[in-house]
């Protein structure tokens, strides 16, 4: 019997999934402020699959809720149309200064980003309706299922909503747990599932990544 690793288990799969993306220096020093500001980051692998989206729909306008340090807007802009904008939102000022040195840092224009600071249930209502290409939902756990409703109504025809950590850090699949962050996800999950314009995926990457395109 030979003692090698399943390299087709899933946790294998999943530690080649993140090792096999290589960041620039920008989103790495992101990163690096991220962690002096103890604020949360998209994995590499969560990061290009952003980027991919993004690129996948040519998307020109999208809204990024939980901006931290910039580490995921960086992906989602290294993706978007050229003439592209990020609406990003977090409440936390000392974010959106490490954010601006992060975009700034990445060459990014001025004009190609619009951070918000405020509480994204107090935002999000006064966005367009049908109006932005991508929704990135990455904000606090509890508030998915609020996003999650405001996301489906700001995303045009053949859009994209992103749910980050749709698992609760994997208690979902978790019958007995039944605590307020675990039944929030529950929530979020299902409102996209009774959504007859929603067609989901919960991809395995990171602590979880629910995507659903909406109904052309």
């Amino acid at each position: 019997m030979s003692d090698s690793p399943d390299r087709s288990s899933p946790a294998s799969l999943i530690d080649y999934a993140e090792s096999a993306i290589v960041e620039d220096d920008a989103v790495l020093e992101a990163r690096a402020r991220a962690e002096e500001l103890g604020a949360g980051t998209v994995s590499p692998a969560v990061g290009a699959l952003l980027a991919l989206l993004a690129r996948a729909c040519d998307a020109r306008a999208v809204v990024e809720i939980g901006t931290g340090a910039g580490v995921s807007g960086l992906w989602l802009l290294n993706g978007m149309a050229a003439d592209g904008v990020l609406t990003t939102i977090d409440p936390e000022p000392e974010h959106h200064r490490a954010a601006r040195a992060s975009f700034a840092a990445a060459d990014i224009a001025a004009g190609r980003t619009r951070l918000i600071n405020g509480a994204p249930r107090e935002v999000l209502p006064r966005l367009a309706d049908d109006a932005y290409d991508i929704v990135f939902v990455d904000g606090p756990v509890i508030d998915h299922p609020r996003h999650v409703t405001e996301a489906v109504r700001l995303l045009r025809a053949g859009g994209v909503l992103i749910v980050h950590n749709a698992t609760a850090d994997g208690a979902v699949g978790d019958p007995s747990r039944t605590d307020t962050l675990t039944t929030a996800a529950r929530e979020a999950a299902i409102t996209i599932a009774d959504d007859d314009r929603l067609l989901p995926v919960v991809i395995p990457l990171g602590p979880g990544v629910l995507a659903a395109a909406k109904a052309r």
